[in-house]
């Protein structure tokens, strides 16, 4: 029995958190390579008020939820939280923190952001994944911004987050001239 758990492979538990204020197609592209790297994959909605969020935590989680059923995953799960990252690593038995990377940019703050969580658990990697080169400049932050001016997102969320943009767009009202 002693020999069966030594040879036993722990689970690898990988959190990809974000604001997802909307998720992207940037983002749908990090899930479904994320989930390949891990036995189960959560989705860590946060918050971050620093970003001006579109949509409220519950929203953009119901949202997150929808877009990763699309995707067909059956190893991903979507979580609210509002904590330190590394403690709600810890929280969830994560040994894998998986970040996106767009440019040089998000490297240099990301690798950042990994030194410091490391010295708060260096048992829990972080492994960052390069967009695809047709999804990199995308950001949720552009998004938003060419909506709220009235310019087509069509290219950068799927055709259910266009529409839930466009819906709260209609509700706080759209920038600039006509």
């Amino acid at each position: 029995m002693a020999q069966e758990q030594l040879t036993q492979k722990a689970e690898r538990v990988g959190i990809y958190p974000g604001t997802f204020d909307p998720i992207t197609l940037g983002h749908a592209d990090i899930i479904r390579r994320g989930a390949k790297l891990v036995d189960r994959l959560i989705i860590g909605v946060t918050t971050n008020p620093s970003k001006n969020p579109l949509f409220t935590p519950d929203e953009r989680i119901a949202m997150v939820e929808r877009e990763a059923a699309v995707l067909g995953l059956d190893n991903v799960q979507v979580v609210g939280f509002n904590a330190l990252l590394m403690k709600f690593a810890e929280k969830q038995g994560a040994n894998i923190i998986i970040r996106g990377l767009r440019a040089v940019a998000d490297f240099e703050y990301e690798y950042q952001m990994a030194g410091m969580n490391q010295q708060l658990n260096a048992g829990i990697e972080t492994v960052f994944l390069m967009a695809d080169v047709s999804l990199q400049p995308i950001a949720s932050k552009l998004v938003k911004e060419i909506a709220l001016f009235g310019g087509s997102i069509s290219k950068f969320v799927s055709p259910a987050v266009r529409a839930d943009v466009l819906a709260r767009i209609d509700e706080v009202g759209r920038m600039g001239e006509d």
